[in-house]
Order: structure tokens, then C-alpha cells, then sequence
């Protein structure tokens, strides 16, 4: 095969991977939307658009063919799979918490055993006169006032 023969190979797969990469993007938008509950729209949000995001990502490497446009694009990738899942896990929470996630779609529920362990716990030492911070962990001392100083 000749190099213009790798040049056209080259196109049809970018072409390939730009197209699927929209459908991804497409899907993850119309999820968002469409999907009843947050779980699953976080879901569709987050497992589409970051597959959707490295194939157009791919399909501009194979098109861009140039080294520092290529490492500039793998650290796109890199970085976007390192934050997608941070950012679904926080947004979960925050629903969770602000009673956004039906429960009863839920097969396992760890969340709500932690949380009362939590609360249990800033209980416990409110009672021993231990200030939490806002989270209900990493429990510290109180201040003493200046008359219980001396």
C-alpha cells in the first residue's frame, strides 16, 4: 500500500470515529432529558458523553496526524475520564442526600447505612461535647471559653 493509501484509510476511520463519537455525544444529550430520575440521567450524562468525547478525540488524532495536536488531544481524554466519574459521584451524593434518588429503584443502598452511622456518631459526641464538621467526620475539640481556661 502507498502512503496516499494510509492517508484515505486514515480519513474513512476519522470519519468513523467522529460520526460515532456524535452519536455518543447525541445519545448523552437526549438521555439527559429523557430519563426519569436523576441516577439515570447522571448515567446517561456521564458513560456516553465521556465515549462519545474519546472517539471524536481519536477520529481528530487520525485526521490531525500531528504529534503535539495528538498529545494535547490524549490529554483531553486523560483528563475528562479522570473527572466524569468524580462529578457523577459528587452529583449522586448531592441528589441523594437532598432526597432527589427514588429509593425504592435502588438494588443496594450503602449510602443510607453510612449516613446514619454519621448521624449516630455527631451524637455521640455532641453528647461529649465534640464538635463535627458539616459532613459528620473528623471530629474536633471545642474551644474552650475563657472561664473554663482558668
Amino acid at each position: 500500500m502507498t502512503a496516499d493509501d494510509w492517508t484515505t484509510v486514515a480519513d474513512v476511520a476519522s470519519a468513523v470515529c467522529l460520526l460515532g463519537g456524535a452519536f455518543f455525544a447525541l445519545a448523552a444529550g437526549v438521555g439527559a432529558l429523557r430519563f426519569p430520575d436523576l441516577l439515570a440521567r447522571m448515567h446517561a450524562a456521564t458513560k456516553p458523553q465521556v465515549l462519545g468525547l474519546v472517539l471524536v478525540l481519536v477520529g481528530l488524532a487520525l485526521r490531525l496526524r500531528s504529534g503535539g495536536a495528538v498529545w494535547a488531544l490524549v490529554l483531553v481524554a486523560v483528563f475528562q475520564m479522570l473527572t466524569a466519574p468524580v462529578a457523577a459521584h459528587m452529583v449522586g451524593r448531592a441528589g441523594y442526600r437532598t432526597g432527589k434518588v427514588r429509593s425504592e429503584l435502588l438494588v443496594v443502598d450503602e449510602l443510607t447505612r453510612d449516613m446514619a452511622r454519621a448521624r449516630a456518631a455527631a451524637e455521640a459526641a455532641a453528647g461529649a461535647g465534640v464538635v463535627l464538621d458539616p459532613e459528620g467526620f473528623g471530629a474536633q475539640p471545642d474551644e474552650p471559653t475563657p472561664g473554663e481556661r482558668d
